[in-house]
């Protein structure tokens, strides 16, 4: 909602998406102690190339420990463990892999689902307890089209984890594959 309780507008004066907005305005407080992160490395990036087709040679001029970066045989963008959790081409169901990172005090995080329109959302586990700071825990998050045809466009929705001080918001964005009716 923009400040005069209306629907947030793009630059044509269309009902924006989180496309247009992005994730909203830094809050400089909330920041400062974000309670968890997805906490990404080196490998993480790595992955990520090997997902978008670099192979091992193009690799070798990343590899900071002079120990060449091996490629995994199947890598995929669903499991790049980035907040943003996106699907572009949804056929059938699809789990998505992520960790978070404790860099607050010990609590517990219950998670909260908006799905998008058409889409049934699902986290396994719902509740991540951490311990100690640098703790990291891994859930997954498994999207399906509750109808054929849903989601022809990109759906919004948001996953939310919460102590109930900290809010860890991760904006979920799908949309359905083609069918073969469309190609």
């Amino acid at each position: 909602m923009n400040n005069a309780e209306g629907p947030i507008l793009d630059s044509s004066q269309q009902t924006a998406t989180p496309f247009s907005y992005g994730a909203g305005h830094v809050q400089p407080n909330s920041a400062q102690d974000p309670g968890l992160v997805y906490d990404l490395t080196t490998d993480d990036y790595l992955y990520f190339l090997c997902a978008i087709g670099y192979d091992d040679s193009k690799l070798r001029s990343f590899s900071d420990s002079g120990v060449p970066y091996k490629c995994p045989k199947s890598a995929t963008l669903n499991d790049f463990n980035y907040p943003s959790i996106t699907v572009p081409s949804l056929n059938g169901t699809v789990t998505v892999g992520r960790k978070l990172k404790n860099v607050g005090s010990p609590a517990t995080y219950k998670a909260k689902v908006h799905a998008p329109e058409g889409i049934s959302v699902s986290v396994e586990p719902e509740t991540l307890t951490f311990d100690s700071v640098g703790q990291e825990k891994n859930f997954n998050l498994t999207l399906k089209a509750m109808q054929a045809g849903a989601a022809k466009d990109y759906v919004f929705g948001q996953l939310n984890w919460s102590d109930g001080y900290h809010f860890v918001r991760s904006p979920i964005v799908v949309r359905a594959a083609p069918t073969d009716a469309a190609a």
